[in-house]
């Protein structure tokens, strides 16, 4: 039986991807640095300054200044800001109604590699009673972001519960990787503009195309009760 469920935040509670794509892609071009929308959800997972100091060192095979690389993620946080308010993901607010109505009262985590306060605020007005701040992971607790487990084995050991009994949550490839990196039951749901294929190849357990596929999934499971 689940008893905890790991969900990361943009691109699964969020509809937040297209406004960090654009984010990227400006602030990385004013600085020469080569940087997709496409590679915006790749990357999604790893902290702002780990992309950025990753695509620097691609670029001219060296280790960028830790100031500039602070200056760079702060023009891009702004901008993001700048870009405006973010939805929920189609279909999410009735998997979190389905999971928080169930007999077992199973554990609601968010695990994310953000630190967008913006979107932390949201959480209460968007989803009123389900996450609360004990069990959260965010950018800011822990060293290593993902794809290592790091953040979801943090979630594991302080939910209390067995591997077996937690479910991950995630969109994106580096996600996937830190939730079986952790030893964990992982889905991908396709949210953005990466394919299933994308999803399955970072080893996802199931790949889904919407939270509503989702959705019928927890329904239909033994486990989930």
């Amino acid at each position: 039986m689940y008893k905890a469920f790991f969900f990361d935040m943009d691109g699964v509670l969020f509809n937040s991807m297209p406004h960090h794509a654009r984010a990227w892609e400006s602030v990385m071009s004013k600085y020469n640095l080569n940087f997709t929308a496409r590679d915006t959800y790749l990357q999604e997972g790893r902290t702002g300054e780990d992309v950025i100091s990753e695509c620097y060192r691609a670029k001219y095979g060296a280790e960028p200044d830790k100031e500039w690389v602070r200056k760079v993620y702060d023009e891009k946080t702004t901008l993001f800001h700048r870009l405006g308010e973010t939805y929920p993901v189609d279909g999410i607010k009735e998997v979190l109604d389905y999971l928080k109505q169930l007999p077992s009262r199973p554990q609601i985590w968010i695990v994310t590699g953000s630190g967008q306060q913006t979107l932390f605020a949201q959480l209460e007005e968007t989803f009123p009673a389900v996450f609360r701040r004990e069990r959260m992971i965010t950018a800011y607790d822990v060293k290593h972001g993902k794809p290592d487990p790091e953040p979801y084995l943090r979630a594991w050991e302080q939910s209390g519960c067995r591997k077996e009994e937690c479910m991950v949550i995630e969109n994106a490839p580096l996600g996937i990787r830190a939730g079986k990196g952790a030893g964990l039951f992982t889905v991908g749901v396709n949210t953005g503009i990466l394919t299933l294929e994308d999803l399955a190849n970072a080893g996802a357990d199931e790949v889904f195309s919407s939270m509503s596929e989702l959705l019928y999934f927890m329904q239909c499971s033994p486990l989930i009760r």
